[in-house]
């Protein structure tokens, strides 16, 4: 499936991509690779990118969801911020070169993004789990993008 979701018009503030939120994300990553949960619960993993422009290697701590035969769900919310977060980005353009750090173990995955049918069945679970989603999607024009990540030793 292509990653097809366009930046939106409206939306929340989004973080600022400063020394203090690095700080934040190195925080947060070590706390997950340690207890695989993010600050009030959520479990949540360390997703490995290549950046689009730079090659580099990008760690994002996101929360997740489970998915079918043990995949997992990401959206890409950016807190219902106007713009996609630039982890879609690196994931649109290497789908097949992304890691993820969960549970103390490292997992080669490939993602792709959900539509129609699927996109609204895992919607519905997430919402469900994690109201705060349905809240980030009322702040956005845009469609919250919602990634699957499958094992690629699946």
């Amino acid at each position: 499936m292509s990653f097809d979701t366009s930046n939106g018009t409206k939306g929340a503030r989004q973080p600022s991509a400063g020394r203090l939120m690095r700080y934040l994300n190195n925080w947060a990553a070590k706390r997950i690779r340690k207890s695989g949960k993010f600050v009030g619960g959520m479990d949540a993993l360390v997703l490995t990118t290549i950046g689009r422009n730079s090659g580099a290697e990008r760690s994002t701590p996101v929360g997740y969801f489970p998915g079918k035969d043990g995949s997992w769900l990401i959206v890409a919310s950016a807190a219902g911020a106007p713009k996609n977060p630039a982890w879609y980005y690196n994931i649109a353009a290497n789908p097949d070169k992304v890691r993820i750090e969960v549970a103390g173990r490292e997992v080669a995955v490939v993602a792709e993004q959900l539509h129609d049918v699927e996109r609204e069945e895992a919607w519905q679970q997430i919402t469900a789990a994690a109201p705060r989603f349905a809240q980030y999607q009322q702040k956005t024009d845009r469609e919250l993008p919602i990634i699957r990540l499958v094992s690629r030793s699946a």
